[in-house]
């Protein structure tokens, strides 16, 4: 029970090390996902139709490296996972498992148009970002983006703007208003249209990077999987 305990702490550690995770996005690129990496899907904790147990199976069946649960509004899906991850490490200790880090997609308000922010790497005990993680969206002065970055930030955490080019607003407008406001990065590599397989899309995802070059942010990649492949989007 010890090492079940240590072990247990020791992945939660893990999944907030901004550090590391830091360093995974500066090298991702068009190829990186689904195969590599993915920081983006959804289990049947928010609008997904994956359990957090399947998703961690598929994980390991495509032998991802690194992946995060961004269910809408809550943090139920990683601790789910994790604890599956944790039986996988005692079954086999010395099997390679992927890297899990915590993860969130919040509805915000960001120059009068609603986004959505990705967070990952906090720490989801943190009395800061328990306002978003009540499994519906917050109102009043905690829906801008900016309360919604700093509360990130605050438990530790990355803040992303994901899928930019989805928006009433353009990618042009909203990216340097979220860097202004002290965003991580925005989603670089993202399938906009339901391709077969899940291909970033060119024009977006040149336009993203570009704009992540000069406001200095990371670009991140997932498939925004709600179905029941995290290969594709639905």
């Amino acid at each position: 029970m010890a090492s079940l305990t240590r072990a247990s702490v020791s992945s939660h550690l893990a999944a907030r090390d901004t550090v590391r995770l830091q360093q995974i996005f500066r090298t991702l690129n068009h190829q990186s996902c689904p195969t590599r990496y993915n920081f983006h899907m959804h289990s049947i904790v928010s609008d997904g139709q994956l359990h957090p147990h399947e998703i961690v199976s598929q994980v390991l069946e495509i032998g991802l490296s690194g992946f995060a649960i961004t269910d809408h509004h809550s943090a139920l899906g990683y601790h789910v996972a994790q604890r599956r991850l944790e039986e996988k490490r005692q079954q086999n200790p010395q099997r390679a498992l992927p890297q899990l880090w915590t993860g969130v997609e919040i509805n915000a308000e960001l120059l009068g148009t609603e986004v959505h922010i990705l967070g990952y790497g906090f720490d989801s005990e943190h009395p800061a970002i328990q306002r978003y993680l009540q499994g519906e969206k917050v109102t009043g002065n905690h829906f801008t983006a900016r309360y919604t970055i700093d509360a990130i930030h605050t438990a530790g955490g990355l803040a992303v703007l994901a899928h930019p080019c989805r928006y009433r607003k353009s990618a042009e407008e909203l990216i340097p208003a979220a860097a202004a406001l002290g965003i991580d990065g925005a989603e670089a590599f993202y399938a906009y249209r339901k391709a077969q397989p899940w291909t970033p899309s060119k024009v977006q995802t040149e336009l993203v990077c570009r704009l992540n070059r000069k406001h200095s942010l990371f670009g991140t990649c997932g498939t925004d999987t709600h179905g029941r492949d995290l290969t594709n989007r639905v």
